[in-house]
């Protein structure tokens, strides 16, 4: 067993030890939601893996509670009382119990789980690896791998875009968050133990005990104990290469002081590293299937797509300069995000008792934001089911701010958030320059497990004449 199961396992050890009404209720009313069944109550429903269980419990209003997997879960509906955890009562809700069990699992250490002074100093350690000069400086690479990803495809061929575009978001991570090449074995690791936490995290795996020996347990052990070898080569390849001119995140992470002049510890260093290696490219390559997927079904938006880069790009490649232009391109980028957030729901924990839309919410509560249902209501948006990029172009924001929030927001707001972004645009825009595609994947049935996972997406390739 090597060091770091061994300290995820003792980690989690450890912590095992309405119909739309926004009105205020008397503090102490009753949360509204479903009876459930004796002693279960909702967990069947809950881990069913299905993103529409979401939808059933709104129709109990805004602020619902349920009880599953013996914990009090209260699931918010409205875009007000979103802000008012994450933004303006930040400071009495915390990751919580729910979230810790899955960080003890994946990186106790890494900034998605960090609780307090410990997420502070490593979130201000980590920032100046994400300011904006920083981030303009990887434009090119973002195209040129997406270029590359492109050209090996053969024109009518089938591909699978969950897949390829997971290779091209982690290429590009690595490239340049990094300054590290993946090669096609190690690039594996990363992608196959993307798919083993998915497995192990959602549904009734999830509620297994660690030490049962499933066969979803055993792929898990074995792709984590594959992925902490790959990060223990890729640190001490680092720490020798000491001094060779390493500019990026993973020299931060080693070389960076903290004010009272410590460096992070060998533990945190891999967490960091797990982290932005697993979120870092998983929801960026689900944000960019979908948004594929999305265009070609529509083909009216793809002939406004096919206007907009001959008029802005011409026969060349887009850069960063051009992305202001790119309007279109950056709404379906939006668009998408809206219709299929990656992080499909957002979870917190009140600090002490609270109340959350008037009702009295236990301090032992898991809240839950939902911001698949909230990006699709209909209260807030107009044919909240249909891709309607344009939307983004009308100027139409009589809306509640936190009706849309893909990256999370308040100070924990996702660290990589305009990274994430101009990826998004540069790279759809680079794979639409040079091919159109047939939809073979005529339906998708996303699954809500870590991320909200899209499932194979399998789309014909059609050159396109630039």
């Amino acid at each position: 067993m090597s060091q770091s199961t061994q300290r995820r396992s003792e980690t989690a050890d450890s912590a095992a030890s309405n119909d739309g009404d926004t009105r205020e209720h008397p503090a102490g009313e009753q949360l509204p939601g479903p009876d459930g069944l004796p002693v279960l109550g909702e967990t069947l429903s809950f881990l069913s893996a299905d993103i529409e269980y979401g939808t059933e419990l709104q129709s109990y209003g805004d602020v619902v509670g349920f009880e599953a997997l013996g914990r009090q879960f209260v699931a918010v509906y409205d875009p007000e009382v979103v802000q008012e955890i994450l933004v303006e009562r930040d400071d009495e809700f915390c990751k919580g119990e729910f979230e810790r069990q899955l960080g003890d699992l994946l990186a106790p250490d890494g900034l998605v789980f960090t609780e307090g002074e410990q997420w502070a100093r490593d979130r201000r350690l980590l920032q100046p690896a994400f300011t904006p000069g920083r981030i303009r400086s990887f434009g090119d690479t973002m195209v040129a791998r997406a270029a590359a990803t492109v050209d090996g495809w053969d024109d009518g061929a089938v591909v699978d875009l969950r897949s390829e575009c997971s290779r091209l978001t982690l290429d590009i991570l690595t490239r340049t968050l990094l300054d590290l090449e993946l090669d096609g074995e190690r690039g594996r690791v990363v992608r196959e133990v993307v798919d083993a936490i998915g497995d192990r995290t959602s549904g009734f795996a999830s509620v297994l005990p660690d030490w049962l020996p499933t066969p979803t347990n055993r792929r898990f052990e074995r792709r984590m104990n594959a992925m902490d070898d790959l990060l223990e080569t890729l640190v001490a390849a680092r720490r020798t290469a000491n001094g060779d001119g390493h500019d990026d995140l993973l020299s931060t992470m080693l070389d960076a002081e903290y004010p009272d002049g410590s460096t992070m510890s060998a533990e945190t260093v891999r967490d960091q590293l797990f982290t932005f290696l697993f979120a870092g490219h998983e929801t960026t390559a689900l944000g960019l299937t979908y948004a594929l997927w999305l265009v070609a079904g529509d083909e009216t938006v793809r002939a406004d797509l096919d206007a907009e880069l001959d008029s802005v790009c011409g026969a060349s490649d887009p850069g960063f300069g051009d992305i202001p232009a790119l309007e279109l391109t950056g709404a379906v980028v939006d668009e998408a995000l809206r219709l299929y957030p990656p992080a499909y729901a957002i979870y917190r924990e009140p600090v002490g008792e609270t109340t959350l839309g008037g009702y009295t919410v236990p301090d032992d509560s898991t809240v839950m934001l939902a911001a698949y249902q909230i990006h699709r209501d209909e209260r807030w948006w107009d044919a909240p089911a249909e891709f309607r990029p344009r939307r983004w172009l009308a100027g139409d924001d009589d809306r509640p701010e936190y009706a849309y929030f893909p990256f999370g927001g308040g100070p924990r707001h996702c660290i990589g958030m305009r990274f994430a972004r101009m990826e998004l645009q540069l790279a759809l825009a680079t794979v639409l320059q040079r091919v159109r595609f047939e939809r073979v994947t005529e339906t998708l049935t996303p699954d809500a497990k870590t991320t909200l996972d899209s499932g194979p997406v399998e789309m014909r390739v059609e050159r396109r004449d630039r």
